[in-house]
């Protein structure tokens, strides 16, 4: 068993256009998780039916993710409402259903990062904000969740760390993501050593690509943090 560099460089491309879906997965992914998932948070921070919110964030942090796009992408066409109704042609849709499929695990996994960030933000600074005439929606936006952005910077850098390499799952529904384009070559070639070994480099880079952004963000966060303290 040994890297093949003619054979990593010549499969190259078709690894990076599997990589190029997992990335095309993971973007709205993210969006559509961060819409979900600060709805939910405020509901979990409230003392209002917070049961809904807990009831969804449970269900679907305890489902796994590939089980997940199975019943959407498999399942849920079965039913004659969703074949023979206007949501046919999403639900047909391999890549509708990965995006569907992430973002209700995204979004409950962020909602909890988002809910312990909130809760992290000192009471007094709101009440602060509150004295000086701000209306609830400007201190949400302007104070709470700017501290509790901070707050939750590292956990949220993990978390999409962990989306990354659960793009891997949508190759169960038909997407050829990266994991997916080095099984084809492996299947190819018969060489599973190096299709794999190259993927798991593309991975690193990725990876460590949004590490590097999010020591960046972190540092800027906190030069701000410095600056207003010394203002």
């Amino acid at each position: 068993m040994h890297y093949d560099l003619a054979l990593a460089w010549s499969t190259l491309p078709q690894l990076l256009r599997g990589a190029a879906m997992s990335l095309a997965v993971l973007m709205p992914v993210l969006m559509v998780g961060m819409l979900i998932a600060i709805p939910l948070a405020l509901r979990r921070a409230s003392t209002r039916r917070r049961w809904i919110a807990a009831g969804y964030v449970g269900f679907f942090r305890g489902v796994p993710s590939l089980i997940l796009l199975y019943a959407i992408y498999n399942g849920l066409p079965q039913l004659s409402a969703i074949r023979n109704g206007p949501l046919w042609p999403l639900f047909s849709n391999a890549y509708f259903c990965a995006v569907a499929g992430l973002s209700l695990t995204h979004s409950a996994y962020l909602a909890e990062i988002l809910r312990g960030g909130l809760q992290a933000v000192p009471q007094g600074v709101i009440e602060a904000a509150s004295a000086l005439g701000m209306r609830p929606p400007v201190i949400f936006w302007k104070v709470r969740l700017p501290i509790a952005a901070r707050h939750a910077l590292r956990a949220y850098q993990n978390e999409i760390l962990i989306m990354v390499k659960s793009t891997a799952a949508v190759g169960a529904i038909t997407l050829v993501e990266l994991n997916a384009a080095a099984n084809e070559v492996f299947e190819f070639t018969y060489d599973p050593f190096t299709p794999l070994l190259t993927a798991a480099a593309i991975y690193w880079t990725i990876i460590n690509i949004i590490r590097f952004g999010f020591d960046a963000a972190e540092r800027y966060l906190n030069a701000g943090q410095t600056r207003a303290l010394i203002k």
